[in-house]
């Protein structure tokens, strides 16, 4: 998800600057030595998996996996995205530099949402499979339903006018939300039968 350059507000860009530059400092603080090859490979999937992109007026449509991140990272998030955008921006011209603060807020927050959702529905169970498996759908589903909500509150609050443009740009993100809610879920599924340390449950 790239808002490009030139169509936000001042105020909006300042605001997601200051959110990106203190959850990616937490993010950092939280980051331990034992987490740097598990960090740095949701970072490269995050990387390639946002490479595609359909244009969608001053967006894009593409995979965005926060939900799958955030779940993988928690407070990490907040860094990763802020590097993967900051790459994207630099080697491929998506999004852009000024946009990064607000891009990393609506990538990364709904991901550390739905970190915290994750965690509250799966709890420590880790026999019970399929509610950890719905867990992590609920997790993808509404990392994206999240990011498309704080995309359309950016652009109301830039310009009024966007109103009727950020809504139908928000419902565009409903069919991707149902796509990384089922993707998520089977990526959860695989971990738990093959690596249930990655998800903190064991």
């Amino acid at each position: 998800m790239h808002i490009a350059e030139g169509v936000l507000s001042a105020p909006v860009l300042a605001a997601g600057a200051a959110g990106a530059a203190v959850g990616s400092a937490y993010g950092l603080k939280k980051l331990d030595e034992e987490d740097i090859p598990k960090t740095a490979i949701v970072s490269a999937a995050l990387f390639v998996a946002s490479l595609l992109h359909l244009p969608l007026g001053p967006t894009s449509v593409h995979l965005i996996l926060n939900g799958f991140g955030g779940v993988i990272l928690g407070w990490k998030i907040f860094p990763v995205f802020l590097l993967v955008l900051f790459l994207q921006a630099v080697l491929f011209q998506f999004g852009g530099l000024t946009v990064i603060g607000v891009n990393t807020i609506l990538t990364a927050l709904p991901g550390f949402l739905a970190f915290l959702l994750f965690r509250i529905t799966a709890g420590s169970r880790a026999k019970e499979g399929k509610k950890i498996i719905i867990a992590g759908f609920g997790a993808g589903f509404i990392a994206v339903l999240g990011s498309a909500l704080l995309l359309m509150s950016a652009l109301i609050i830039t310009e009024g006018s966007f109103r009727e443009l950020a809504i139908v740009i928000s419902l565009s993100y409903i069919p991707l939300a149902l796509l990384e809610g089922s993707l998520t879920a089977v990526i959860i599924s695989f971990l738990l039968k093959n690596k249930p340390e990655i998800l903190r449950i064991n």
